[in-house]
């Protein structure tokens, strides 16, 4: 039996129409929130079934974050802050005051600065594999910085497809997914593509990503967020993973890097979930699975 159904939902935000997936309870749990997820930098909102599939009885809000999915005509600039207000707007249009949200890469990042500009709007923060500072090397150009922190993942974003099973192939053969192949990553990656000339591209812009990746390293919006993160009323969980963009070890929070970070800030709580990478984390069945105890425990808690 199917635990939700699913819908989309244009929410209108600065610069046009943001698209949200919706994915409805069958049947409600008495009492459980609404959660908003937060996809990462080249995503879309399909980043997150199988996580929806461990959730029986909540409900799941999840944009395609501008620049991104059926969001890509969106107008305007990127950023943190610009992206904090669009997730203003979908809370206005779905009627929730404040909710949990869940963060993945980028999304994490997104959610820290969405909880430092409207705190009232966030209860508490799951940070999977991302929000906190990475370890990049200082004073390089826009350029090298998107290269150090994505690599392959900034070149795929200037390349062109002749159709659909040439970009699953694509992604078939990429070590992330060797071992977690499924139906639903196949239809998360058809929908990342638009029309190119006489082929097809990924709907995120290489420049949008580069935009959104030297705010998110370099820009105030988010130093000043994370400055604040003490300060935040509610709980925050980071979540993270040994294995990074290519199922490389070590992630993109090596250990003594991390360390660094926790003991800076002794009230977030920190999880690292064994033998996932970066990607299926989030998409794939098994790491689901994994971090279905840790959402549930943050549903639950008050």
């Amino acid at each position: 039996m199917k635990s939700h159904s699913y819908r989309t939902v244009d929410v209108a935000v600065s610069g046009g129409l943001l698209r949200v997936g919706v994915w409805d309870p069958v049947s409600p749990a008495d009492g459980a929130p609404t959660v908003l997820a937060i996809h990462g930098v080249t995503a879309s909102h399909l980043a997150w079934p199988f996580v929806v599939g461990e959730l029986p009885g909540v409900r799941i809000i999840a944009p395609d974050l501008r620049g991104r999915g059926a969001s890509n005509t969106v107008d305007g600039p990127a950023g943190m802050r610009a992206h904090a207000a669009d997730l203003v707007a979908v809370l206005d249009n779905f009627g929730e005051r404040s909710v949990p949200v869940f963060g993945h890469s980028m999304g994490a990042f997104v959610a820290v600065t969405l909880a430092h500009l409207a705190p009232e709007r966030v209860s508490r923060l799951v940070l999977i594999d991302g929000g906190l500072p990475l370890d990049t090397p200082a004073g390089v150009s826009a350029e090298a910085l998107v290269q150090a922190i994505l690599g392959p993942t900034a070149d795929r974003l200037s390349r062109r497809f002749a159709d659909v099973p040439a970009y699953l192939d694509f992604w078939r053969a990429h070590p992330a997914f060797a071992r977690d192949w499924s139906g639903e990553l196949e239809a998360y990656f058809a929908y990342d593509l638009v029309p190119a000339g006489d082929g097809l591209r990924p709907a995120t812009s290489l420049a949008t990503t580069t935009d959104d990746t030297v705010d998110m390293n370099t820009g105030s919006t988010l130093a000043d967020a994370l400055a604040a993160l003490p300060a935040f009323s509610g709980p925050v969980e980071l979540i993270t993973v040994p294995r990074g963009l290519l199922d490389e070890p070590p992630g993109l929070y090596p250990p003594a890097h991390l360390a660094t970070l926790l003991s800076a800030l002794p009230h977030v709580r920190h999880v690292e979930l064994e033998d996932l990478n970066h990607y299926t984390v989030v998409m794939s069945e098994r790491g689901a699975r994994a971090l279905a105890p840790i959402l549930h425990g943050e549903l639950s808690a008050r």
